[in-house]
């Protein structure tokens, strides 16, 4: 499996990817559709080029909207954003505009749960088994649900220290171009800024009893 680094993908997208957005694991965006017809119309033009691409991207329909996200799963259960998910992306923006769809890339998000751990291998099979029903999708230090059910839960490594302390934060990925907005947006209804040193790769805020959450984009990351 050819990986590839998350400044690759965002040449690609500079490159002519425009309306796709790199998010924690896959490469995603949305569509506006005028009805749910509309809207099953264009998953089954996008299922038959995956299937014949032999890919399986994650696909949503909604009221007025289709979600598409594209990665590759590797044996492990990782998802990873590979050369064929990028010719994936460029076959199904040729069909939204085939379909006359307008792509909405600012509008994705992805909703990652955080646990402050010092021993991520004692507590990582126990919320496998919660969230996914089996203690063993555990990929690296983040427990990834196979149909995405649940949002993922990684473990961020602390020193160890008695309770209590907040130790659950959630880091939201959004598109790069709406996370100021957003920032602003939470700042003006009571949270602060607690850290922006890391921005634009995150930047953590805090509600007005103090609990942290991050805002996270793909920028400047590896």
């Amino acid at each position: 499996m050819e990986k590839l680094g998350t400044q690759e993908i965002l040449a690609a997208i500079t490159a002519g990817l425009g309306e796709w957005r790199r998010l924690a694991q896959p490469l995603a965006t949305r569509y506006r559709v005028a009805g749910l017809r509309e809207g099953a119309a264009f998953v089954a033009a996008v299922t038959d080029a995956a299937v014949g691409a032999g890919q399986d991207p994650e696909l949503r329909l909604g009221r007025g909207f289709v979600d598409v996200a594209v990665s590759t799963v590797d044996e492990a259960g990782g998802r990873w954003v590979t050369a064929q998910d990028l010719e994936l992306a460029r076959t199904i923006s040729g069909l939204a505009r085939e379909h006359g769809l307008t792509a909405a890339p600012g509008e994705v998000v992805q909703l990652e749960l955080a646990l402050d751990t010092a021993d991520y291998t004692a507590v990582a099979p126990f919320w496998s088994a919660l969230l996914t029903g089996e203690p063993g999708h555990v990929v690296g230090d983040t427990v990834l649900d196979p149909t995405n059910r649940v949002p993922s839960l990684w473990f961020q490594g602390t020193d160890a220290h008695e309770v209590p302390r907040q130790r659950w934060h959630f880091d939201l990925w959004l598109a790069p171009e709406v996370a100021d907005e957003r920032i602003v947006a939470a700042v003006a209804a009571g949270g602060t800024i607690v850290d922006d040193s890391d921005a634009p790769s995150f930047t953590v805020l805090a509600d007005p009893d103090g609990n942290k959450v991050c805002v996270c984009t793909a920028l400047t990351r590896d």
